[in-house]
C-alpha cells in the first residue's frame, strides 16, 4: 500500500510539473496568419521576450513565449528592430516574425531633403510628405532642436539626408533629428577645428559650404568654387554671387539682371563686401568639406556656362568672365 501511495504521488507531481513547465516546453501558439490589422509599437532595446509580451498583450500572439522560440529557433533575434509594424491578430508566433523581419511591414514615412534647399522649402517639403502642418513646421522653438551654439537659426543646420518619421514624432522630432544629423557630418569632418585654422568660425564655414552648394556645379568644382570664395574675401573684392541675390529675393532662377543685384539686403554680395550674415542654404558633405578645403588656384570669377550640363568655368581675368557670362545667356536664351 505504501508503494502504490508513492507511486500515485509521483505520478501526481510529476503531472503537476509538466502543467507548470509545459508553457516553456511548448508554449501556447495560434495557427494560420491571423486576422484584421494592429498596429504594434516595438520600443527600442527591447529583448526578444519584451517584444514576445507586447505582441501577446496586442492579441498578434498567443503567448510570449511562443514568439521567443520561434526567433530562437531561427536565429533571428538580434535582427528585430524598434519601430511601428502593421500586424494581425491571431497570428502563428511564426507568422508574426515573418512581418517583424519584412521591411514592407514597417509603418514609416520616409522623407528625402536634397542639398542645396533652403530652410523654407525644407519645412514646405516635410510638411507634404509627413501630413503634419506646415504651421508646426514653422513654429518649432529653435532652442528644442539642438543647435549649435554657433547657429542663429535653421538655416544650414537642417543636414540633407534621407529621414524616417515614425507615427506619433512631432516637427520638433523631425527637425531635431535633421540638427542631430548635421552634428555628425559636422564631427565626421571637424568642421570646428578646420574652420579654426582657415581662420574662419563654424558659422562662416558653414555659410561658405551654403553659397558653394547653391551655385551647384559638379562634385569637383566645390573645392574649385571655395577657392573664388577664398580669394576674393583675401583681396577685399565683393563675391558678387548671384545665388545670394535671389536668397534674399525669395526667388529660384537661373536669370539674374542688374536691377536684382541692386536689392537692398544684407544678403546682396553685389552691394555688401565679405560673406553674407548667415548661411543661405543647407549644405551637404562635400560642400562641407569642400569650404574646409579648397582647392589651389589664383581663379578669381567661376560661371556656370552650361546649367543643363553642369559645365563650370574658372579664370583670374575679367575678359574671359565677361565671355563666359555671353555664354551663359546665351545658353539661357537671354541676351
Amino acid at each position: 500500500m505504501v508503494s502504490v501511495g508513492l507511486a500515485a504521488a509521483l505520478v501526481a507531481l510529476g503531472a503537476g510539473a509538466f502543467a507548470m513547465l509545459r508553457p516553456y516546453f511548448s508554449p501556447d501558439d495560434f495557427d494560420g496568419p491571423g486576422s484584421g490589422v494592429v498596429t504594434v509599437r516595438i520600443a527600442p532595446g527591447s529583448s526578444a521576450q519584451e517584444i514576445g509580451s507586447t505582441l501577446a498583450d496586442s492579441g498578434v500572439v498567443a503567448s510570449a513565449g511562443s514568439f521567443v522560440r520561434a526567433a530562437e529557433e531561427r536565429a533571428v533575434t538580434n535582427r528585430l528592430r524598434p519601430g511601428h509594424y502593421r500586424l494581425r491578430k491571431g497570428m502563428a508566433a511564426g507568422a508574426a516574425l515573418d512581418l517583424l523581419l519584412a521591411p514592407s511591414s514597417r509603418v514609416v514615412r520616409r522623407v528625402t531633403i536634397p542639398e542645396g534647399m533652403r530652410t523654407s522649402e525644407v519645412l514646405a517639403r516635410l510638411a507634404k510628405q509627413t501630413g503634419l502642418p506646415l504651421k508646426e513646421f514653422q513654429g518649432v522653438d529653435k532652442g528644442l532642436v539642438g543647435l549649435p551654439e554657433y547657429a542663429p537659426g535653421l538655416e544650414g543646420f537642417l543636414f540633407p539626408a534621407t529621414y524616417e518619421i515614425e507615427p506619433g514624432d512631432k516637427a520638433v522630432d523631425v527637425l531635431a533629428a535633421m540638427v542631430e544629423r548635421f552634428g555628425v557630418a559636422a564631427r565626421k569632418v571637424g568642421l570646428e577645428e578646420q574652420a579654426a585654422s582657415k581662420h574662419l568660425t563654424p558659422l562662416e564655414a558653414v555659410t561658405v559650404a551654403s553659397l558653394i552648394q547653391a551655385e551647384g556645379g559638379t562634385d569637383e568644382d566645390y573645392p574649385k568654387i571655395a577657392r573664388v570664395i577664398y580669394n576674393r574675401l583675401q583681396k577685399g573684392t565683393k563675391l558678387e554671387i548671384d545665388s545670394t541675390v535671389l536668397y534674399a529675393q525669395n526667388r529660384r532662377t537661373l536669370r539674374v539682371t542688374e536691377k536684382d543685384t541692386k536689392i537692398d539686403s544684407p544678403y546682396n554680395t553685389y552691394r555688401h563686401k565679405g560673406l553674407p550674415p548667415g548661411p543661405i542654404a543647407n549644405p551637404g558633405e562635400k560642400a562641407l568639406l569642400a569650404a574646409l578645403n579648397p582647392a589651389k588656384g589664383d581663379w578669381h570669377w567661376f560661371v556656370t556656362t552650361d546649367p543643363a550640363h553642369r559645365i563650370t568655368k574658372f579664370t583670374n581675368k575679367e575678359s574671359e568672365f565677361v565671355r563666359y557670362r555671353e555664354e551663359l545667356n546665351k545658353n539661357l536664351g537671354t541676351n
